[in-house]
């Protein structure tokens, strides 16, 4: 079974459960203002009815006559008298529970029940009378009510009596239970739409993260978090508006990327050939980014039938390339040494048919030949102007291998060399590239006959050199740029594939470089030089020199 439905269900409940605990809250506190409102507003009206009342002219002049009198007032008299009276009228037309007048003892000299006029009132009214203004819920002989108690003061200013109004609960509180249907209508309302606004919001995240659920979300991040941090390869994942989403930190270090999360990929500042990967414009391709040499692998997602961009692969491959740039010089070397075998078994073969033939003095002269210019003879000219042996066999197997392609090798005139190698590795590797480069060029050319020429020299303790061609130059394409899909098809010439970078960034790396010297043109192939610093020992030349 699966564990969606439980996830979006139980998100959702805890959602309802959040937006209901919410909306009874709110709906509490308003309750509570709205009572407190209430509450406030018939206390106010209370004092208001009690204050008028107590500045009224006649109430004020017969409360201080019946106070100043003499005995206890005549409770017959007062209820048919002037105070009760407009005690009655104000209470007709205000609604209240009640309007109580007294005296300066706090005998009712008015009262809805006219049997209590006479009596002391059933609350305190000492405070009122020493002047203060009271309003407060209290519990009287009429039961609970909100009540105001006002002075009636004399000419003088001095308290002789009290007014008391009040309104009862009930009253008060009247319009209270519609409001409170008000309330529980919008509050349900309110439940409701949020329901169904949740409702919606479910099914549009899952269209958006094409179902996955938030516990989901979360083991995924954690899970990819782990993963991309995990492997040496770069990775990178683009959406479809070319906005990078992920980038590892194998990414940014082998790109030179900084917090590229967020941005365009074209503000990066990426290598073209990188950036075409990155959006899918080629699925496999290579590029030369600082001194490294990557390989990128672009494919495109798409889940449920909804493209969600590319995810971009960057592999280095530059100590790769390198071991393979010297497992190239290992296997010319090979070559050279196998064709030395042969051509050396060879001419063993003859000294031998020679000597069993008794033809001794004829095999003495052959081998006389052979030690003098040496067991194999190789198809470059100049060869024999190389002393050092590590170069004499490594351009005598390429020249081997130019011949095989119907390419002539040969050494220029002027190539003079006076030390040893000692970088044999990053000799070959350059030197091999630029002979492969230039032997490609010479066969794509259209000039006959096909050749390519090698020129050594030394310079201190740094080996220079410079191979040209007879082929038809760079026609002002830039060497050093990524092939094209049509380079790729059609093989790589002058370096337009990975040798060349790599070639350059060996140079450089022992504080050397390789540059274009003639890039050629109608009537003469392209010329390129490199020096590779410290790849000549000098010492033993000069100990050869003094012995």
């Amino acid at each position: 079974m699966s564990t969606r439905p439980r996830f979006a269900t139980r998100a959702l409940l805890l959602q309802l459960a959040t937006v209901t605990l919410v909306v009874a809250l709110c709906t509490g506190v308003y309750l509570l203002l709205t009572v407190q409102q209430l509450r406030a507003e018939a206390e106010s009206t209370a004092l208001g009815i009690a204050r008028t009342l107590a500045e009224d002219p006649q109430v004020r002049a017969e409360v201080t006559r019946i106070s100043l009198s003499d005995g206890t007032p005549d409770a017959a008299e007062l209820r048919d008298g002037d105070l009760q009276r407009i005690a009655s009228d104000v209470t007709s037309r205000t609604g209240a529970l009640f309007v109580v007048l007294t005296d300066d003892n706090g005998i009712r000299l008015a009262h809805p029940t006219p049997s209590r006029i006479g009596e002391v009132v059933s609350t305190p009214y000492e405070e009122v009378l020493a002047g203060a203004e009271v309003v407060d819920w209290q519990t009287g002989t009429l039961g609970e009510s909100a009540r105001a108690k006002v002075p009636v003061r004399n000419d003088a200013g001095t308290p002789v009596g009290e007014v008391s109004v009040g309104f009862e609960r009930a009253g008060v509180f009247d319009d209270l239970p519609p409001l409170l249907t008000v309330i529980g209508v919008t509050a349900a309302g309110a439940l409701a739409l949020a329901g169904l606004a949740f409702l919606l919001l479910r099914r549009r995240w899952e269209r958006l993260t094409f179902g996955v659920q938030p516990e989901e979300l979360v083991a995924l991040v954690q899970n990819q978090t782990a993963v991309l941090d995990g492997v040496d390869d770069g990775v990178i994942a683009v959406d479809p508006r070319g906005v990078v989403r992920v980038s590892n930190a194998a990414a940014d270090r082998l790109l030179g990327l900084h917090d590229p999360i967020g941005r365009p990929i074209e503000e990066l500042g990426l290598a073209t050939a990188v950036l075409e990967a990155a959006t899918g414009a080629r699925t496999r391709s290579r590029a030369i980014v600082g001194d490294r040499m990557l390989y990128l692998d672009s494919r495109p997602v798409v889940r449920d039938g909804h493209a969600l961009g590319d995810v971009l692969i960057v592999r280095d491959r530059t100590d790769l390339v390198a071991l393979t740039e010297r497992l190239e010089t290992v296997r010319t070397m090979t070559a050279a040494l196998r064709v030395q075998r042969h051509e050396f078994a060879n001419r063993m073969h003859v000294a031998a048919g020679l000597i069993d033939a008794d033809r001794v003095r004829e095999a003495r002269t052959f081998l006389g030949e052979l030690v003098e210019r040496g067991p194999v003879v190789f198809p470059v000219v100049g060869l024999d102007l190389l002393g050092d042996p590590f170069l004499h066999s490594f351009l005598g197997a390429k020249g081997v291998e130019a011949g095989e392609r119907g390419v002539a090798l040969r050494i220029a005139d002027d190539t003079q060399l006076l030390g040893t190698v000692r970088e044999a590795e990053d000799v070959a590797a350059v030197l091999g590239n630029l002979i492969d480069n230039a032997v490609a060029a010479a066969v794509a050319g259209e000039r006959r006959p096909r050749w390519v020429e090698v020129a050594v020299l030394d310079d201190g303790d740094a080996l220079v050199f410079t191979v040209s061609d007879s082929g038809s130059g760079l026609g002002g394409s830039d060497p050093w740029a990524p092939p094209s899909r049509e380079q790729d098809a059609a093989g790589d010439v002058h370096g337009h594939g990975i040798g060349l970078p790599l070639s350059t960034e060996i140079a450089r790396r022992s504080g050397g470089d390789l540059w274009v010297i003639d890039p050629g043109g109608p009537d003469s192939g392209a010329v390129f030089a490199a020096r590779i610093g410290g790849a000549i020992d000098r010492a033993r030349h000069d100990e050869k020199e003094n012995t």
